[in-house]
């Protein structure tokens, strides 16, 4: 059986005006009238190119179509399906290839084969050509690790299939008697679906680590990042030892500093009393002296004015002598 859209000439995601100029002309140049000398083989391709143009241009058939081409493809209309993917399998063990070179046989070659086979197997399987997705290559021992090895890895660890598993459905919903049990046939259907892809999905991951595990690139890169680190690690110890020692210097010459600080402060304070007692001390004990000798200056003219009134008080000037009490 042969693809509805390879027998019309055009693109998986064309238009519907594109599918009728397709159609016309085709039908043009097959059609048993104009093939006289040939009606039998003509007859045979004007009948598939109705076929296809039939199912085609109808939405809904066409839906049904594109879900359903690879099995339709491959075990045919009413045929068993011939699921002819890759069989990852028998490359999750180290018998699969002879070495690490990059011979036919040495284990860059034999994976890089395999991918390119997944690949191909994904890329015939989108319905949509337009935009298509590009897939990092394995490389071979040679490669550069930052630009063809991580980028290799770091896409298909997280890979997602494209293949829908429309094989796998258990009803075929063309052939339900309402709308109710359709939609429980696709329920179910759906259900099969997202399982097979789920495993397929995890069947690729599983392979690309186990082909990670033992990438001889991948391994000389994490010992070289080691290397890096370690040396860094040094270096951030030998930095933390000299800014410890740095501090430690710098502690003691601020206590050093601090202690001279101090002690120049006092001697300042010192100098300070000195000069002010040298200005001030000095003046202060000559007033505080002269202020003695005015108090008992006058404490001793005090004296002597009372001894005077006391003398004259007592002076008799009939005897002229000095009494010794005021009764005599």
């Amino acid at each position: 059986m042969r693809c509805h859209y390879e027998e019309l000439g055009v693109r998986r995601d064309c238009n519907d005006d594109d599918l009728k100029k397709a159609y016309r002309k085709l039908a043009l140049k097959w059609h048993p009238d104009k093939n006289l000398d040939n009606a039998e083989e003509a007859a045979e391709q004007f009948k598939l190119i109705q076929a296809a143009y039939d199912v085609l241009s109808d939405p809904q058939e066409r839906a049904w179509y594109d879900n359903h081409r690879d099995a339709l493809l491959k075990g045919g209309a009413d045929g068993e399906y011939q699921d002819d993917s890759l069989d990852l399998v028998q490359y999750f063990t180290v018998t699969c290839y002879s070495g690490y070179g990059d011979d036919e046989e040495g284990f860059y070659a034999v994976y890089r084969h395999v991918f390119d086979l997944v690949v191909k197997e994904e890329k015939e399987s989108k319905i949509n050509d337009e935009g298509e997705e590009e897939y990092p290559t394995f490389g071979d021992s040679q490669s550069d690790y930052d630009t063809v090895v991580h980028p290799f890895y770091a896409y298909w660890q997280s890979f997602c299939t494209v293949k829908n598993f429309a094989w796998k459905e258990e009803y075929d919903t063309r052939q339900a008697s309402n709308r109710w049990e359709k939609r429980a046939m696709e329920k179910e259907n759906k259900k099969t679906r997202d399982k097979a892809r789920k495993e397929r999905n995890e069947l690729v991951r599983e392979l690309v680590a186990f082909v990670r595990k033992r990438d001889k690139r991948v391994q000389a890169h994490r010992k070289l990042v080691e290397e890096q680190n370690a040396e860094k690690a040094k270096k951030v110890e030998v930095l933390r030892r000299q800014q410890k020692l740095q501090n430690a210097k710098l502690a003691e010459q601020y206590k050093e500093q601090s202690w001279m600080s101090m002690s120049g402060l006092e001697k300042e304070l010192q100098q300070m009393e000195a000069q002010y007692d040298k200005e001030f001390g000095d003046g202060l004990e000559e007033d505080e002296e002269e202020t003695e000798e005015q108090q008992n200056g006058r404490a001793s003219d005090e004296g002597d004015e009372e001894e005077e009134l006391l003398y004259n008080d007592l002076y008799c000037p009939a005897c002229d002598k000095v009494c010794q009490s005021e009764k005599a």
